[in-house]
């Protein structure tokens, strides 16, 4: 349970970082608010003409009367609304990092100088087109991870009592994961962590990375907080990363993490 309060703390210890060094936070803020408006245009889009599309697949029931056809339309548009705001959730972050890898990668290797006992950070050598192709492609398999895992909860959903009660709890904590791992690789990646190894590494501190990400699920519900949070929890995801690796981090509350006994 004690690393549950850790991943907390994290995340807020990146919050500070970010607070403290106000321009490195507001380059991050770019990136979010475009994909923001993206998301926001989509989603307007898709409720404006949402009844629309279910009616143009949904040819079978022009022959049924008008209340039923009317009821089950309607059905699957509030489904298929649902099902966006899901998938506006899961890849967001996603693509918000890829939209603004060069902002969050400059604003980890601050982060890592900043707190390296040397005052260096990894660096990948790579070209900045191969670093997009790499970020771009492990986003892709891990939304689809995700999406597989949102397909069932959603399913479990309509059973009764667990549906509305324990499912909804359970998708946070997988919701909270994700995010996670798409926002350790930016720092991952540097150091030439590949996808299955990180993902090893994650669930080795499960709990960890939960104290981290599901606080961020919840509050990434509110499309505004997440724009706001996000240079945060890049940091903050930086710093868990050097945890994971057991690298030494000096500053930052590094001294009351290894007092509580969090790093190995």
């Amino acid at each position: 349970m004690r690393d549950l309060g850790a991943g907390f703390k994290f995340l807020t210890k990146g919050q500070r970082w970010v607070a403290r060094h106000g321009k490195q936070y507001g380059f991050g803020l770019l990136p979010g608010l475009i994909t923001l408006v993206l998301y926001a245009a989509a989603l307007v889009a898709l409720a404006l003409w949402g009844q629309d599309v279910v009616t143009w697949a949904t040819p079978f029931a022009d022959d049924w009367s008008d209340t039923w056809a009317g009821l089950f339309r309607g059905f699957l548009t509030v489904v298929l609304f649902a099902l966006a705001l899901l998938l506006s959730v899961l890849t967001f972050t996603a693509v918000t990092l890829l939209v603004g890898q060069p902002f969050y990668e400059s604003l980890s290797e601050k982060v890592d100088r900043d707190v390296s006992p040397d005052g260096t950070a990894p660096e990948s050598n790579l070209p900045l087109w191969r670093e997009l192709w790499i970020s771009g492609r492990d986003s892709l398999r891990i939304v689809l991870r995700a999406l597989v895992w949102g397909v069932l909860l959603f399913a479990l959903g309509f059973i009764p009592v667990a549906g509305q009660t324990v499912v909804p709890v359970i998708g946070f904590f997988v919701t909270g994961f994700f995010l996670t791992e798409e926002l350790a690789a930016v720092a991952l990646q540097r150091r030439g962590v590949e996808l299955r190894e990180r993902l090893r590494l994650l669930r080795s501190r499960r709990m960890l990375v939960w104290g981290f990400g599901t606080p961020l699920a919840v509050a990434f519900l509110v499309p505004f907080v997440a724009v706001f949070l996000m240079p945060g929890a890049v940091a903050g995801a930086t710093l868990m990363a050097r945890e994971l690796l057991g690298e030494e981090t000096v500053g930052d509350g590094a001294e009351e993490t290894e007092q509580e006994g969090v790093t190995p």
